[in-house]
């Protein structure tokens, strides 16, 4: 194993930071690339990090690492600094308010020029040379600021990557996954393994997140160029929802990480001893499906329904109590589906999202992920 230490800040900076991220195996292989808490302080994802370390660790002495794998713990040093009443604050970069989460380059455009007359009928070979332009590309970002230095280091790691999981959590959830489309079949696995109470699958959610930056340009470019140049979605990405920010727990952690390593193992980078895969306990959903369920008003929010819970057309979700009246509103959903997130806080404002509904129908279009 090694571990290597990312400079973010430039020189003579009144502050510094850095990012760190430990590396198993050797290039050459399968590569797996983890990362924990770019929203910086959703703790759920940095202590499932902290178990998959210390049981690569493990694996890695046994010389049961195949591939190669990258393991950052804590993939946001600059929101972790951002405190404000004695709160980290992640989210979002203060500098600019843009979400550490979004807008990140998606590279389609600049490959469809580039590979143009260079591309065969060996999937193989083309997929090598994506990958080598995609290294380029992203060796040639200039960055102007530290946030992005910080998105070149990590999307430098995982661009060429076979496998890309980005662990976050929400307010309050049951586990969930988003991915694209074509990579539906890819993530059933870790979707069973891990336990997943909705699976949400778009080709385009909007934002240009982190996982889409390493995985819809190649059903981009597979569009582009058409069925006589194979291009398979070799980039399996998913961004996966470990449940909600105080679900901060070793049983869960250490269950979590036992999951993403079997799942590694399903792709040949890490050798496991055999498991029966488990069944599923939700069929995946688009996520053009799912309803945002908003406050009409202020006021007391009282859940009626607990997460994970199936929901159908017209049940209760909340009631939200304006303390001044005692007028009540109830919140009820408008589609079958699983209550997969709800808030943290219990007092709303007019207009903020209460709780997100996974349904099978799709309704949305646009900008389908919250900002």
């Amino acid at each position: 194993m090694q571990t290597i230490t990312h400079p973010l800040s430039a020189p003579h900076s009144p502050v510094s930071f850095q990012l760190t991220s430990h590396h198993y195996g050797a290039p050459g292989g399968r590569k797996a690339y983890i990362q924990a808490s770019l929203h910086a302080d959703e703790v759920p994802a940095m202590l499932v990090a902290h178990k998959l370390r210390s049981r690569l660790n493990e694996l890695d002495r046994q010389g049961k690492v195949k591939g190669e794998i990258i393991l950052v713990p804590a993939a946001n040093p600059i929101g972790l600094g951002q405190v404000i009443n004695e709160r980290p604050f992640g989210r979002y970069d203060l500098s600019t308010g843009i979400n550490f989460n979004r807008s990140y380059p998606h590279y389609a455009g600049q490959l469809k020029e580039r590979l143009q007359g260079r591309l065969g009928a060996d999937a193989d070979a083309n997929v090598a040379l994506i990958r080598e332009e995609l290294r380029a590309l992203t060796a040639a970002w200039q960055p102007h600021s530290d946030t992005a230095t910080l998105k070149k280091a990590l999307l430098a790691m995982a661009i060429d990557a076979d496998i890309v999981l980005d662990l976050h959590c929400d307010l309050e959830a049951a586990l969930h996954i988003y991915a694209g489309t074509p990579l539906r079949q890819a993530i059933e696995p870790l979707a069973a393994l891990i336990q997943s109470h909705a699976t949400l699958y778009t080709t385009a959610a909007g934002g240009e997140p982190f996982d889409e930056a390493c995985s819809r340009l190649w059903w981009d470019l597979a569009e582009h160029f058409g069925p006589s140049i194979p291009i398979p979605p070799a980039c399996v990405a998913a961004t996966v929802e470990l449940r909600g920010e105080v679900s901060v727990n070793y049983e869960s952690a250490r269950a979590d990480a036992e999951a993403i390593l079997r799942y590694l193992s399903l792709q040949g980078i890490v050798e496991m001893d055999s498991f029966t895969l488990p069944a599923p306990i939700s069929a995946p959903t688009p996520l053009e499906g799912t309803e945002r369920i908003d406050a009409p008003h202020a006021g007391m929010l009282v859940y009626l329904r607990e997460l994970g819970e199936k929901l159908s057309v017209g049940d209760a979700v909340a009631d939200i109590i304006d303390p001044f009246t005692g007028e009540t509103t109830t919140l009820r959903s408008g589609v079958d589906g699983v209550l997969f997130t709800r808030l943290s806080h219990r007092y709303v404002i007019r207009g903020m999202n209460v709780a997100k509904v996974a349904g099978a129908v799709p309704f949305r279009s646009g900008n389908l992920l919250s900002l």
